[in-house]
């Protein structure tokens, strides 16, 4: 019996990665594909490396696809890390068109909700009920929140204000490289950045992903809060992961 495939693009700030996915079993069914991100990161040049991804794997059905914004019935209402122009884009159009698929063919998602829909299904939040947070630690900080397995879409938690300015700006993975900070010098930033969220919210769990999962060791039992948090399991490969599987049981955006 073949397994279920689908197909996941990943859209961040400094590159696009994607390839097709095992969907039963939440794993990349081939070696990754990654292109730096255009500068500047307008919705045409992105649309091109996407569609260059996309060709390069002769694939030929529904596409998902993620987005470092706001994402609601296919425009993009915000743009984190990204060009501004993304800005009220028609990104579901546009990707359609320069991928030639039908506009059902193509699913749009938050990155970070996209991360956060592959570790509930298949990764560390597997049979985690209660207010599960799951936040992505790259060139900016994502988020996604589930209620008892449910996502609830389009949180921004990585823009909650500390000091004046985005959290992301004091605990991003990009802060840590750019002041090369060591892992415990970087660590009581993400500290005070979760305690700040957890002012708010009183999660259940908090999953940490993003590329800086993969040493997920030598920080996270360095961190201080109340709620318990582990590594994602599908590390950076999570929202090719996670569109994929939206796209092949046909979540709309």
């Amino acid at each position: 019996m073949g397994t279920t495939r689908g197909f996941g693009v990943d859209i961040g700030g400094s590159g696009i990665k994607g390839c097709p996915v095992d969907i039963d079993n939440g794993v990349l069914a081939d070696k990754r594909l990654r292109i730096s991100t255009p500068h500047p990161s307008a919705p045409e040049p992105v649309a091109d490396v996407v569609a260059e991804i996309v060709e390069k794997f002769g694939w030929d059905g529904p596409v998902g696809i993620t987005l470092p914004c706001v994402v609601k019935e296919g425009t993009a209402l915000t743009a984190a890390n990204i060009d501004q122009h993304w800005i009220d884009t028609d990104a579901h159009a546009l990707f359609a068109e320069r991928l030639g698929r039908q506009h059902d063919d193509i699913v749009l998602l938050n990155d970070a909700d996209a991360a956060g829909l592959a570790e509930m299904r298949c990764g560390s939040g597997v049979g985690h009920q209660g207010l599960v947070v799951v936040l992505t630690f790259g060139t900016g900080i994502g988020s996604a929140m589930f209620l008892n397995g449910k996502l609830i879409p389009n949180t921004e938690f990585g823009h909650i204000e500390i000091d004046g300015d985005d959290a992301e700006a004091l605990a991003a993975a990009s802060v840590k490289d750019t002041l090369e900070l060591s892992y415990p010098e970087w660590a009581p930033r993400v500290s005070r950045y979760i305690q700040a969220l957890e002012r708010f919210l009183w999660p259940d769990l908090i999953i940490a992903g993003g590329g800086v999962s993969k040493k997920a060791s030598k920080w996270l039992p360095l961190l201080r809060a109340r709620t318990p948090i582990v590594a994602a399991t599908l590390k950076n490969d999570a929202g090719i992961v996670g569109a994929a599987s939206a796209a092949a049981s046909g979540i709309r955006d």
